[in-house]
């Protein structure tokens, strides 16, 4: 570990090989293709090979093959093992000389409290899929949850679309606005206890340092505004939206939250992910 503890902090010295690591920290444990790399952060696909290269050569990312695609991901255990190196070895394990790394690791002996959770859902528009989250966790388990949603380049208005759909099961859609995600930061905004982003795009963006370590997960789906064809098409395009999402929420609002403790309700979080509309 010694020897390879320098070469993992070069390797991170570099600005777009760190910016690299910090989105695949951010989508993990999702694998992701070059391709949506690349389009993230603007870099040539050259470029992006080389940068990879570099940081699979020390350990920091994995690449797998799924089909004729190659999908990267972080090798989790050897980041950990570098963080626990450099927690030993620099701050000589007393945890007041690096408090924010010590503060910051979930203890997995502390369940979260039982009481009424606040829930945002991030997309881009605000305006079909995080709308169709906070609809339905609202009315679904609104007992146990308050919804939030909101975008990170909100639309001016909400997809007629999605409010179509919104309406046929039931919700009410007079509260409903597009926001942007500023509005859940700062001393005014709700303390938050879990973030969620519900398409790709919002999730490989930089968004806010969340005061109080808030449960995240990122449960992407196809947009249903960029669907082709005839109306019936579209239309059906939304109604899969709000089914697939329907069964995640579902599945998370009966998790017994106030008895898991954070390690395991990521966990949770994370499998929920992998549902698929029935």
């Amino acid at each position: 570990m010694e020897t390879v503890i320098p070469d993992r902090l070069a390797t991170l010295g570099h600005p777009q090989r760190l910016a690299i690591f910090r989105l695949l920290m951010r989508r993990h444990p999702d694998r992701l293709p070059a391709g949506e790399i690349a389009g993230a952060l603007g870099l040539k696909p050259s470029t992006l090979s080389a940068y990879l290269a570099a940081l699979m050569q020390v350990g920091l990312v994995q690449q797998e093959r799924a089909g004729t695609s190659l999908l990267y991901s972080i090798a989790m255990t050897e980041v950990q093992n570098t963080l626990d190196y450099l927690m030993r070895d620099c701050c000589r394990a007393r945890p007041e000389l690096c408090a924010p790394v010590a503060s910051s690791r979930p203890q997995g002996q502390t369940a979260m409290p039982d009481r009424k959770f606040n829930v945002l859902f991030i997309c881009t528009g605000n305006s079909a899929r995080s709308i169709f989250a906070e609809s339905i966790l609202r009315d679904t388990a609104g007992d146990r949850f308050t919804a939030y949603s909101a975008g990170t380049k909100p639309s001016s208005e909400l997809n007629p679309y999605a409010l179509e759909v919104l309406k046929a099961n039931g919700h009410d859609i007079s509260l409903l606005r597009a926001k942007n995600v500023g509005e859940f930061s700062g001393p005014d905004a709700p303390a938050l206890d879990f973030v969620f982003t519900v398409c790709n795009q919002a999730a490989n963006e930089e968004c806010p340092a969340w005061e109080g370590q808030p449960i995240s997960g990122h449960w992407g789906m196809p947009d249903p505004v960029k669907a082709e064809g005839a109306e019936p098409e579209k239309r059906l395009a939304f109604r899969e939206a709000y089914g697939a999402l329907y069964r995640r929420i579902t599945a998370f609002a009966a998790l017994p939250i106030a008895s898991l403790d954070r390690i395991a309700l990521q966990a949770a979080v994370d499998d929920i992910a992998h549902l698929k509309k029935d």
